[in-house]
């Protein structure tokens, strides 16, 4: 390995890890983490907290059944119990870098079920652009069904945008600058690593099939499905967790809405599991609506880390499941 090779891999893991750890310490620097031993205990309802995590694992589920979907028009056949834990693996391993689960999950396919790398990946790219496209419907009918409810509150507080903006410090908008430079490089160091691969040609002619495969979806419904079924998942894994805490109990799902739109865009920054820029975000949409700094602190601290938690546990028993799985093709 060369010295460069080195100084690269070791700025993909410890970059993310500084640029997340650095928002978090700047938001809970005077932050008394005494005391969340105390709201978990006995200001926390953890039956709706419990009730939300299935949906965690029914996102990722559906998530594996409708990559196997779009691997079968370009001839690849992966065994959906494969491919459902190759999705939990990539999302524990992308816990420690951010976006090599993409990767992860493609060499496991190949590894156990033969499926051609360039041309999963092909699909992992179709995957995130369609993941773009249900971003920007669920923000555009947000941002829609909550004109009203701005307007009514800008009329009857007398407050303008252009004050609310003001509310943000200094280091608020370098927080955000910061996030928008980091997804920029995130987005150079992927084109420039497809520039300097030398099977350039084979690679681009294997993922174009699999960007092309969702027009040849064999059960387009289904598809449907499954991709509605991902984004109703993500969000109930989320909106649930309001009513754990009183202070988000009643704000409603307009708030929600706002609040897992935001939130979904902020994972983009390239942090472990959007720590850090997912956190800002969140706790900012919270304010917004009301709710106490201190409260919305709480809120995403602990609803993060539990979501974290099981992001982990999915991907152990991931890796326990795949080491027990024998490869196709091969014998004992």
């Amino acid at each position: 390995m060369t010295l460069r090779t080195l100084t690269t891999n070791t700025v993909k893991v410890v970059f993310p890890l500084l640029l997340g750890g650095a928002i978090l310490y700047w938001m809970y620097r005077d932050f008394d983490f005494s005391q969340v031993s105390s709201v978990m205990l006995h200001d926390m309802d953890w039956t709706w907290m419990l009730l939300s995590l299935p949906f965690g694992v029914t996102a990722q589920l559906f998530r594996g059944l409708r990559w196997c979907q779009t691997l079968e028009p370009i001839g690849e056949h992966a065994r959906r119990s494969t491919s459902v834990n190759a999705v939990f693996l990539s999302y524990a391993t992308s816990l420690v870098i951010p976006r090599v689960g993409e990767f992860l999950r493609c060499g496991v396919l190949k590894r156990h079920d033969g499926v051609t790398f360039a041309k999963s990946l092909g699909t992992v790219v179709t995957e995130r652009a369609v993941d773009s496209i249900m971003v920007l419907l669920v923000t555009t009918l947000t941002l829609l069904s909550q004109l009203p409810v701005f307007h009514n509150f800008f009329v009857t507080t007398g407050t303008r945008l252009d004050t609310f903006l003001g509310q943000f410090t200094t280091t608020g908008y370098l927080v955000t600058l910061v996030c928008l430079v980091a997804a920029l490089l995130l987005l150079w160091w992927l084109a420039h690593a497809l520039r300097l691969s030398h099977k350039l040609r084979d690679i681009v002619s294997n993922l174009w099939q699999g960007v092309v495969s969702l027009r040849n979806v064999s059960n387009v419904p289904l598809y449907l499905f499954y991709t509605v079924g991902i984004w109703v998942s993500y969000f109930l894994h989320f909106y649930l967790t309001f009513y754990c805490f009183e202070a988000t109990s009643g704000l409603g799902i307009n708030c929600a809405l706002v609040s897992f739109v935001v939130g979904s865009i902020a994972v983009i920054v390239p942090t472990p599991n959007g720590a850090g820029p997912w956190h800002f975000s969140v706790k900012t949409m919270l304010i917004l609506y009301g709710v106490e700094s201190n409260a919305a602190l709480y809120f995403v601290l602990i609803v993060h880390t539990v979501q974290t938690m099981l992001v982990v546990l999915l991907g152990v028993w991931a890796w326990a499941s795949l080491s027990l799985t024998k490869p196709i093709g091969r014998t004992s």
